[in-house]
């Protein structure tokens, strides 16, 4: 003999139609939902800005000292005093000198001077020069000498070496000029290009002034031998 199972039965609905289209309804939108909030989210995270922290191009040293703190006034002292902006009138030689200067004018137990330099150095660039700083891969510089070299290289390359270079063999005083205001003018191309490489009788060897060659020749021999 066979066993009856006993079904639930389901309560009558007079609107059994209305029921049936209205739970359709919300069956797709319950789909649409489910489908339509994770894709607006994602295009979301396209358009938010993401922190990507520490995205500097140098590496720090480590220092030794626990209670090693750059002060406040030193940086803001390097952004009023010591600037480069990477135009053609900026003088890259001048800024590392200034700016090694003033690092210079405290020091630390246990704390390199890369460790000093290399934390402040991108406090005295700004426009052009912060840019191209930024733009070499994240802690890719390691040492100061680095920084340096990559630093002269971009904003003293060779051609402008060889220009520097012509104005010095080349150099003649003006007209208006006084010996002493041509004497001037020529040590600030000598100090412009420090690796120019010349010798003292390339630079003393031609009649760069109107009077007194043998004054400024004199000048020339007694300061670039010391």
């Amino acid at each position: 003999m066979r066993s009856c199972e006993v079904q639930e039965l389901v309560p009558f609905d007079p609107e059994i139609e209305r029921t049936f289209h209205r739970r359709r309804r919300e069956t797709r939108e319950s789909m649409a939902e489910e489908t339509e909030e994770p894709a607006a989210i994602q295009m979301m995270d396209y358009v938010q800005p993401i922190v990507l922290g520490n995205t500097s191009s140098i590496t720090k040293p480590r220092v030794q000292a626990n209670t090693f703190e750059i002060k406040p006034a030193i940086i803001q002292m390097i952004q009023t005093s010591v600037q480069f902006g990477g135009s053609a009138t900026d003088d890259p030689n001048a800024h590392i000198a200034n700016f090694l200067e003033l690092c210079d004018t405290f020091k630390q137990n246990g704390v390199t001077d890369d460790a000093i330099r290399l934390r402040l150095f991108p406090f005295s660039l700004r426009d052009k020069a912060k840019s191209w700083l930024n733009s070499f891969p994240t802690e890719s510089i390691t040492t100061w000498e680095m920084m340096t070299k990559a630093f002269l290289s971009k904003y003293f390359p060779p051609s402008k070496t060889a220009k520097m270079r012509n104005d010095i063999t080349n150099f003649v005083q003006h007209d208006t000029e006084t010996l002493y205001e041509a004497w001037e003018r020529f040590k600030e191309l000598l100090r412009r290009c420090l690796h120019h490489g010349l010798p003292v009788w390339i630079q003393v060897g031609q009649d760069r002034v109107k009077d007194d060659k043998d004054r400024l020749r004199s000048k020339i021999r007694s300061e670039t031998s010391v």
